[in-house]
């Protein structure tokens, strides 16, 4: 997408002939440093939180369409599916996310996957078995809260495999992406940037609010300790594994709001992209009709 300057915004919050997809897709092959990026930024975003709501309502039923028409494509043998991508530390609103984006389409198309710490059985496989098992069909939206980025990202900061097995994971995940672009996959990867005293009232919130607590772990409290280890690893994997096919996009996530639109906008602008039509009729549409209306 060409990105135009122009004034005013559409009814989406969206500036006029610009495109969310480049103004947050990194560059990828280039070193990220998260710090010169501000998490409390809004981006091409609507003007303020009760605006950024409502077009995130709106975008939902165009995103809603969109999904429908993939998924009847796919009834027809087109292939195509999306894969949305949700990474970021604890806290940036992956589930968020998921809440309140996804929540406002067609579970019937949507296959959401949250991955948490390997069972024995995954352990057992190579890294990318249990994300090739939970990859979405033709038509369907996949979702993934947390990914097979785990594998570079919480296991390089733990040390939970040799240094040499993680370097080898980046081209490992690179060859993966490219299969699935190859496959008909469109991979929407987003990194939701957090800042570190966001994150901070974020934890204390989920402390002080009883219905909150469940989300909260003591264990949240030492991987925030380790936080320079974090976004080192985190940098590394955005410069890495950040390709022509396969971008990262950067979203500001210390507002909420903006949050969710830029994700949902993200998502629109790449189903607008594929635009999945409705197949035609396999079938005499004038007899069926006849055929049903003689019947009393």
């Amino acid at each position: 997408m060409d990105e135009a300057e122009t004034d005013g915004a559409d009814e989406d919050g969206h500036e006029r002939g610009t495109s969310l997809w480049e103004r947050l897709r990194l560059p990828g092959g280039e070193p990220v440093d998260l710090a010169r990026h501000d998490a409390a930024a809004t981006p091409g975003g609507p003007d303020g939180k009760a605006a950024g709501k409502a077009a995130t309502a709106r975008i939902g039923e165009q995103l809603a369409g969109l999904q429908e028409r993939l998924w009847a494509a796919s009834t027809a043998g087109d292939r195509r599916r999306v894969l949305l991508v949700l990474q970021g530390m604890d806290t940036s609103g992956k589930g968020g996310t998921v809440k309140h984006v996804i929540g406002l389409l067609n579970p019937a198309g949507c296959r959401i996957t949250a991955f948490r710490a390997p069972t024995a059985e995954e352990r057992a496989h190579p890294f990318l078995w249990r994300v090739e098992k939970a990859l979405p069909l033709p038509g369907e939206l996949g979702i993934f809260d947390r990914s097979h980025y785990e594998d570079v990202l919480i296991a390089r900061v733990r040390n939970l495999a040799p240094r040499a097995v993680i370097e080898s994971r980046y081209e490992r995940i690179n060859r993966f992406e490219r299969s699935l672009a190859d496959d008909g996959v469109t991979l929407v990867k987003c990194f939701l940037h957090i800042s570190y005293d966001e994150q901070r009232r974020r934890l204390l919130r989920r402390l002080d609010k009883p219905e909150k607590r469940w989300k909260f772990a003591p264990s949240d409290i030492d991987d925030r300790a380790l936080w320079p280890a974090y976004q080192d690893a985190y940098e590394r994997a955005l410069e890495r594994c950040g390709t022509s096919y396969a971008p990262w996009y950067l979203v500001p996530a210390d507002h909420k709001w903006y949050r969710n639109w830029a994700v949902s906008t993200l998502l629109l602008e790449h189903l607008r992209e594929l635009d999945p039509r409705y197949p035609e009729a396999d079938f005499d549409v004038a007899e069926c009709r006849k055929r049903l209306l003689r019947q009393s």
